[in-house]
């Protein structure tokens, strides 16, 4: 599949205002992907793809993550928001025959993170936080650290993240605090 193919399979489910989202993304992923030697194929492709679950019915998100044996059962304690990612790589699998772990980890872990993230992984990640249509107060400071440490980029992001949803009163999923912590360990080396 090609990047522009999977621009156009997003844009069928998508509002406007998402699929520019996703243009946006991919733009800024293929970006990062040039700045850090990633693949920009396996970048493009799964930042097109990134949130093609996002604006689906929040039923049939739990309904796929009920019946595929490979996606854990806890996200389901957690806020419908985090589903999308997980079931997004399963549907790019399923739908797309897309076979790739790095395009598919990419996908499912966009909004989390996890602790082992890959290259393709942490861009994808990151472009979704910095793309230039975010206005949120510390997102300048990422952009920033993007352009010089991937890596302490998305542990940036990874921080701030786990803030403001503690500031919400919101629950964290533990793999954000698995990658958290495992680019702590790696940037206190």
């Amino acid at each position: 599949m090609k990047i522009d193919q999977a621009l156009a399979e997003s844009k069928k489910v998508l509002t406007t205002k998402r699929y520019e989202h996703v243009e946006r993304v991919t733009e800024t992923a293929i970006n990062l992907a040039k700045r850090y030697n990633g693949d920009e194929y396996k970048v493009g492709l799964a930042a097109a793809l990134h949130d093609y679950a996002k604006d689906m019915d929040p039923h049939i998100l739990k309904s796929w993550i009920e019946a595929e044996v490979d996606l854990p059962k806890d996200l389901l304690h957690y806020h419908p928001e985090l589903w999308h990612g997980p079931v997004g790589s399963k549907m790019a699998n399923k739908l797309f025959l897309i076979q790739d772990q790095d395009i598919l980890g990419a996908i499912r872990y966009h909004t989390t993170g996890h602790q082992l993230m890959s290259l393709v992984e942490k861009i994808v990640f990151l472009a979704d936080y910095i793309e230039p249509g975010r206005n949120f107060p510390v997102v300048h400071l990422a952009r920033e650290l993007s352009e010089k440490d991937l890596d302490q980029a998305c542990h940036y992001a990874l921080e701030n993240s786990i803030q403001f949803l503690i500031s919400k009163k919101q629950s964290v999923y533990p793999d954000t605090f698995f990658a958290y912590n495992a680019l702590t360990n790696k940037l206190s080396k």
